[in-house]
């Protein structure tokens, strides 16, 4: 921010002197003008302070709220950047680690804090591009998948491969999603799920739900039914138990990309490539009950933060937050300078974490949700085109009207 300033000189130069020859004054007189004169002159340097320090005063809040600006204690972890390109991010389910995939196979375990993020180890599991990496409930196990078809079980402590499923799949394994300490489902890139036990070689079932890549898969705590979005527009829910197909929904014009649970698992929410949220009711997943424009650009990944709050970022490598019961936007909780690939939210609910295809990985501090939430008056009315660009305080970028409030 620049601020001009007006400056004001001294006048010091006097004024033009009258010809003695035509003007005589008598010393009393000359006494008299002189005390004026220098009267004057006082009153203008007073005049001329006063204004220096008017704009001093000025300069000196405007100084004052920036340093504050840069003084205010750390509320998130620094980012983090890496030399290799970021394809997917967890946070551990109890401590403050977070691991990163990378696009030659390898997976990154970071410790992170308020003021620093410290490498724990390197792991080189796959041959090739990791897809996913995913912790177990007890953060005891990490799975990881990659363009190798191979699924992996890996010890978090001691970094020694527990299980291996080498060509899991026919085609490359895009996503993974565990049951338990032992379970994990997978989905490829030709629309396959398989089912698979820890404890034994083969896969406890396969079912081929489409000819696109399974993009993304949820279940509820009751774990009944599992939810697969995929490439072809397609949700379709696989009854665990049965090991059958349970229902297909319609078919929509765009790649169903990301999904979350909300609502006390009562409600399902489900991203789009052409940047639509569409809404179902659990269980009832052939048709949407609701539909919402979240953005313009494609929504790639999407998180949960309360039971009505969700954060989502695409192509744009923005973080939107949106209330959804009723839907309405508000604002913007941090941003990238290139795509943001995915999101995971910590342990404590404290912190989510967003990669970018800048190989980084950035930290925002959303606690504030938890106090926002309740006080949101969703049925007044709002500016939706202002509530989109709406800084929120996570955000590294202010609001200008809120900067200047301060000021004025």
């Amino acid at each position: 921010m620049t601020l001009n300033f007006r400056e004001f000189d001294k006048d010091s130069s006097d004024d033009s002197s009258e010809d003695d020859s035509d003007h005589e004054v008598s010393e009393m007189e000359q006494g008299v003008i002189d005390s004026s004169v220098d009267t004057e002159e006082d009153d203008e340097n007073e005049n001329n302070k006063d204004d220096q320090n008017s704009s001093d005063d000025s300069e000196d809040e405007v100084v004052k709220a920036i340093k504050a600006e840069k003084n205010k204690p750390r509320d998130h972890p620094p980012s983090i950047k890496t030399e290799d390109f970021i394809v997917d991010i967890c946070f551990h389910p109890a401590n403050n680690i977070i691991a990163i995939a990378n696009i030659v196979g390898d997976v990154l375990l970071y410790e992170y804090s308020n003021d620093e993020t410290n490498l724990l180890k390197t792991m080189e599991l796959h041959l090739k591009a990791c897809r996913d990496v995913e912790f177990d409930n007890n953060g005891v196990t990490m799975f990881t998948t990659a363009k190798d078809k191979a699924v992996m079980a890996t010890d978090v402590e001691s970094g020694k491969l527990k299980q291996c499923f080498e060509n899991a799949h026919d085609e490359p394994v895009y996503k993974l999603f565990p049951l338990d300490c032992n379970k994990i489902v997978s989905g490829d890139d030709s629309g396959t799920v398989k089912l698979w036990d820890l404890r034994r070689q083969d896969p406890i079932f396969t079912i081929k739900i489409g000819e696109e890549y399974i993009s993304d898969m949820i279940t509820n705590d009751a774990q009944k039914y599992l939810v697969c979005a995929g490439g072809d527009g397609m949700l379709t829910s696989i009854d665990l138990k049965g090991s059958k197909i349970f229902s297909r929904s319609e078919q929509y014009d765009a790649e169903l990309t990301c999904m979350g649970l909300f609502r006390s698992e009562t409600k399902l929410l489900v991203g789009s490539s052409v940047g639509k949220f569409y809404l179902f009711n659990w269980k009832e997943f052939g048709l949407h009950s609701d539909e919402y424009i979240g953005q313009k650009h494609s929504i790639q990944c999407m998180i949960p933060i309360t039971q009505n709050i969700v954060v989502s970022s695409g192509e744009d490598g923005i973080l939107r937050a949106a209330h959804m019961f009723p839907q309405r936007q508000l604002g913007v909780v941090g941003q990238h300078s290139l795509p943001v690939e995915a999101l995971d939210i910590s342990h404590d609910g404290q912190y989510i974490a967003s990669c970018s295809h800048d190989n980084d990985v950035k930290f925002w501090n959303i606690s504030y949700f938890e106090s926002i939430d309740s006080l949101i008056d969703v049925n007044h009315k709002h500016n939706k085109k202002k509530d989109m660009i709406n800084n929120l305080p996570s955000s590294n970028i202010k609001n200008a009207s809120d900067f200047f409030s301060g000021l004025v």
